[in-house]
């Protein structure tokens, strides 16, 4: 029997209407996981948690946000979780080491995961980073550090923020560093360069302790984004102008583009479309939240909204960059 279009367009909209009201409701009394790819107490787990406080008010039928971290590989081991074995219901998003990024254009056969294929809530800063040495090392400023001898600075995993930056130094700007891997966050470097274990890093700037820049415990020499950090002195150069010519400024800026969207966070490919709108609508409501944003000033952490289309803009620019610096930037972070 075929239906009068009247009829029809009024059983259409009964029926997404029905799915709609559905897809409100399926929030209600449930728990959403906020995984966490790294320990606790650095950047990422700050984050994680400073969302999962917050968001749940603005999904319908307010359900309970719970952090688990599950630190490993820089992050890669909580990422493959989400892919291989994670929720494809909507009950489960993560926030992830944004270096990966860009390692799964430059080493796939190591990081092999299509970061287009996953799907996008939005990130929720940029990464103000910097490398710092600790003030008894010796070296003040980027000219120093290039004079000085070995420096020691610790790892968390291979393709990291922190890997990609300490690469660029070595093997573009040629400062001796030799790298102490192991630690498993931001978290215990810190108290590496506290103890003297090595003689400085390359982290995010939020979390570095705000005693350490404002009694100059730390002399940051260079920064791995254009964005100047609070207590940072702007005379601290940019990593891509520091670079010694243009082909060296693509190679970093490939390298550090995905410090545009260093919180980032994702959902399984196969979340359903009404709830990852949902979380999406819920996601840039909590970025507006006045209370978000009161938590992270406590903090000291910086607020850089990117939603879902621009940040998936960015994932795809990286892929397709020109496959001559891809190979360059590849040597960078091999050699």
């Amino acid at each position: 029997m075929i239906l009068p279009r009247g009829l029809l367009a009024s059983v259409l909209c009964a029926v997404l209407g029905a799915t709609g009201a559905l897809a409100q409701d399926w929030y209600r009394d449930r728990t959403v996981s906020v995984v966490i790819g790294l320990s606790p107490g650095g950047g990422y787990d700050l984050y994680g948690r400073a969302l999962a406080r917050h968001m749940g008010r603005h999904v319908p039928g307010n359900p309970k946000f719970v952090v688990n971290n599950m630190p490993g590989a820089g992050s890669l081991a909580a990422l493959n979780w989400l892919e291989n074995v994670g929720p494809r219901d909507g009950s489960a998003m993560l926030i992830f080491n944004h270096g990966l990024i860009g390692e799964s254009v430059l080493s796939p056969e190591k990081v092999k995961v299509d970061f287009r294929r996953f799907a996008w809530l939005g990130s929720v800063a940029e990464d103000l980073s910097a490398c710092y040495m600790w003030h008894t090392k010796g070296p003040k400023n980027l000219a120093e550090v290039k004079a000085f001898g070995t420096i020691h600075f610790g790892q968390t995993g291979a393709g990291s923020s922190s890997d990609i930056a300490q690469r660029i130094l070595k093997n573009i700007l040629g400062i001796k560093i030799e790298e102490i891997h192991g630690y498993p966050g931001s978290s215990e470097l810190r108290l590496a360069v506290e103890r003297g274990e090595v003689d400085g890093d390359c982290g995010a700037w939020a979390v570095i302790p705000p005693e350490w820049p404002r009694e100059k415990k730390i002399y940051p020499f260079i920064r791995n984004s254009p964005t100047v950090g609070p207590d940072m002195s702007p005379d601290v150069p940019y990593v891509v102008d520091a670079m010694p010519g243009p082909r060296e400024k693509q190679i970093a800026r490939l390298l550090t583009t995905s410090t545009q969207i260093s919180r980032p966070f994702i959902l399984h490919r196969d979340t359903p479309p009404d709830r990852l709108k949902i979380l999406r609508e819920a996601f840039a409501a909590t970025m507006k939240d006045p209370e978000f944003r009161a938590d992270l000033d406590r903090q000291r952490l910086t607020l850089e909204p990117r939603y879902a289309d621009e940040v998936v803009k960015i994932v795809s620019d990286i892929a397709g960059a020109p496959p001559e610096i891809i190979a360059a930037a590849r040597k960078v972070m091999t050699d």
